[in-house]
């Protein structure tokens, strides 16, 4: 009786815990602080950072009596004063630096701000565009001009003569975009600039973007006042007309514009441009169906071209985000990274375009390249090693072929070097290890922890909660398929419980990575839910060939994968066959959908947040990488819907919109819930007005989650 009481009095201690815990992770009390954000001085011996209003120095190497200088103090400013800074930017030389407040965000990178010039001699703090927003500020090499966007044209502030000269008068909304991306550019193409300095600062390269034929999405919202307000937004849709690109190069000294001559200025992308260190114009397109990767070497002042690089494909697409890896050397030749033998791997090219050798070798992706230390002839990069859910570092002697590993610690390590590749700090994390940051050396030596977690980590393990488990999942096929497995707390392999799958799916995406990331899973599984997590064909790490299978027919592959996922479960002796839910927020909710619907489906509910319906009415760069336009694939893009498909919808659906999502559109659910009534199939809604495709807006995010538990209460727990 004793006993009884004691086990009974510990339980009722632990119901407030279980009670509180979904509130706690949804609040992010156990996610890991970040580390501010820091610069590296050009001659990469120092961190600059702002905190509270002050910007300081401090340098890698930690020293005995380390001195901390102050290179801003908003207390200490002349001519002008402010109540709060916001961010910053620090040019490579020169006696200034820009500060900025009251950001406002255009749309999910990029913001306008209130930007201003501070003479660190002198500490003289002046607008830089007469008290305007303006959005991505950059400085010339020679540290005496800024460029920046304002009203989508382009305009060079002078600092010797605090003078504004505008390059662009043409830029107009909805029509003409100089220098910045427009919201397809930026959603899909990760960019927040366009424009760049050659580096005698004499020539400054931007893209025009002609949208004035690319059609408008509207969408209502309805809080602010008794009438609703319209919004509008230029989104090319799958097939659609999309903005035409061209690169234009404007001389700062003759002020003379000169458009280039490139074949697919009118029907393809020019996600990226920079120049490099012989002063000619590095220009990267792709075409419309993203087949055909080319990179062009102009001379900024004859604009005469030459094709440097190319890359085509029949059946695949070209991973545009890899040129963001290659080197550009001193001596002309480049580092290229492409996954032309099946896994990314960097090749040694030529000024020219010639492939000299292989750097790197193994069947692994190469994920980050982080740079190239000229004096030692060594570059440094992540790879998916030795298994795609992990995340190492490390050093290729480009001499010798010499490669060292730089981290140890098993799990997930991204570095962020300093400009001489002399230093890095290094963000480790692993499923059991919160994330702690160390300076560390070029050899890969800890020099000083800047920031550990511990705190976070304690607090999350005090719980004493499931850890997850990485297993191989069998499919049909004979391969595996990687995945999690999160158990109840009070698991006993003679009890039997009921299964929900987490899954994103996307192409190139991965969600079985070994790092720390604390979401309702552990909830779910105090509250006697198994949890599993499977990434099936198409996602990342595993090779071209496993991340192409899907190629010009998605949702197919990925739902056969995920019932396979569920076949796996109901085999366990102790999983309850007959529940087993799905859920997944955008692609993934996508998934949800698609995978209900298959006829070897056994799902018995699931739960569909911002999906996508039918891959006509998503954007046109992303779908077309992946399904090329409808035009050329209309048995794919008719395979793909999940509207056709919702008289074959097995379980029951819980669908969840926000009406202000200007990234996957309610029409989306708009679309098949109008099929789901029209074929007689019940389900349940929850809809979030005036909020986005993340539901971050007032109480919306809790709100979500509490009503996904309470759906899961009903139909997978009863």
């Amino acid at each position: 009786m004793k006993r009884l009481t004691i086990l009974l009095a510990f339980c009722l201690t632990l119901l407030p815990i279980r009670a509180q815990l979904l509130d706690d992770i949804i609040s992010g009390k156990y996610r890991a602080k970040t580390l501010p954000s820091y610069v590296s001085t050009a001659d990469g011996e120092y961190m600059v950072r702002l905190q509270n209003g002050i910007i300081t120095k401090t340098p890698y190497k930690p020293q005995k009596n380390q001195v901390i200088d102050t290179i801003f103090n908003i207390a200490d400013t002349k001519l002008l004063k402010l109540d709060k800074v916001e961010g910053f930017i620090m040019p490579d030389n020169g006696k200034y630096l820009l500060v900025y407040n009251n950001a406002e965000r255009i749309y999910r990178r990029s913001f306008k701000a209130d930007w201003y010039i501070y003479n660190t001699e002198r500490k003289e703090l002046k607008p830089l565009s007469d008290n305007m927003p303006v959005s991505s500020p950059v400085f010339s090499p020679n540290g005496r001009y800024i460029a920046f966007s304002r009203d989508n044209n382009l305009y060079i502030h002078k600092l010797d003569f605090s003078t504004e000269v505008a390059v662009t008068t043409d830029g107009a909304v909805g029509k003409i975009i100089n220098g910045t991306p427009d919201w397809l550019y930026e959603e899909e193409f990760s960019t927040t600039c366009l424009f760049a300095f050659s580096p005698d600062s004499k020539q400054l390269a931007f893209v025009r973007l002609d949208e004035s034929q690319v059609k408008e999405f509207c969408w209502q919202e309805f809080l602010s006042d008794n009438y609703p307000t319209n919004y509008s937004l230029k989104y090319p849709k799958a097939g659609e007309e999309n903005a035409k690109a061209a690169v234009v190069i404007y001389d700062t000294q003759y002020k003379t514009l000169k458009t280039i001559n490139l074949e697919e200025n009118q029907t393809g992308y020019i996600p990226r441009l920079r120049f490099v260190a012989d002063e000619r114009l590095a220009i990267f397109t792709l075409n419309r169906n993203q087949n055909k990767l080319k990179m062009y070497a102009v001379n900024p002042k004859s604009t005469v071209t030459e094709l440097i690089y190319e890359e085509q494909s029949s059946d695949s697409f070209i991973d545009f985000e890899l040129i963001d890896q290659w080197q550009f050397l001193e001596n002309g030749n480049i580092i290229v990274v492409n996954n032309i033998n099946d896994y990314q791997q960097a090749y040694l090219y030529s000024q020219h375009g010639q492939l000299i050798r292989q750097l790197t070798k193994g069947q692994f992706d190469i994920t980050r390249v982080y740079g190239y230390d000229p004096t030692t002839l060594t570059l440094f990069y992540q790879a998916a090693y030795p298994d795609p859910m992990s995340r190492q570092l490390f050093a290729l002697n480009t001499k010798n072929n010499k490669t060292i590993q730089l981290s140890r610690e098993e799990g997930t390590h991204n570095a962020t070097f300093s400009k001489s590749m002399a230093y890095y700090i290094d963000n480790y994390q692993s499923l059991t290890h919160a994330n702690s940051y160390t300076i560390c050396n070029n050899k890969g030596t800890a020099l000083k922890q800047l920031l550990s977690n511990q705190t976070v980590e304690e607090a999350f393990l005090s719980l004493n909660l499931p850890k997850k488990q990485f297993i191989k999942i069998p499919t049909p096929r004979g391969d595996t398929l990687n995945a999690w497995l999160l158990l109840p707390s009070d698991f006993n392999p003679q009890n039997k419980y009921p299964v929900l799958q987490v899954q994103y799916s996307g192409p190139q995406s991965q969600q079985v990575l070994n790092t720390w990331r604390i979401d309702w899973e552990y909830f779910l599984a105090s509250q006697g839910i198994i949890v599993v997590c499977a990434d099936g064909r198409g996602t990342g790490a595993r090779g071209k060939q496993w991340c192409n299978s899907t190629y010009m027919n998605l949702g197919q592959k990925e739902a056969e994968d995920q019932v396979a996922v569920a076949q796996y479960m109901q085999s366990l002796s102790y999983v309850k066959p007959d529940k087993i839910g799905i859920w997944g927020w955008s692609f993934g909710g996508y998934m949800t959908l698609r995978a209900m619907s298959e006829p070897q489906a056994v799902f018995c509910c699931g739960i569909a947040v911002a999906p996508v319906t039918d891959w006509r009415l998503y954007d046109s760069s992303y779908t077309e990488r992946f399904m090329r336009r409808p035009q050329e694939n209309e048995s794919g893009y008719d395979n793909a819907s999940v509207i056709t498909r919702a008289k074959d919808l097995n379980g029951r659906l819980l669908i969840c919109h926000g009406l202000a999502d200007d990234n996957v559109h309610c029409q989306q659910t708009w679309k098949y819930i109008e099929a789901l009534v029209q074929a007689g199939v019940q389900f349940d809604m929850q809809i979030y007005p005036d909020d986005n495709h993340f539901l971050r807006k007032r109480k919306n995010y809790q709100h979500l989650y509490h009503r996904k538990w309470e759906f899961l209460k009903t139909n997978l727990l009863e």
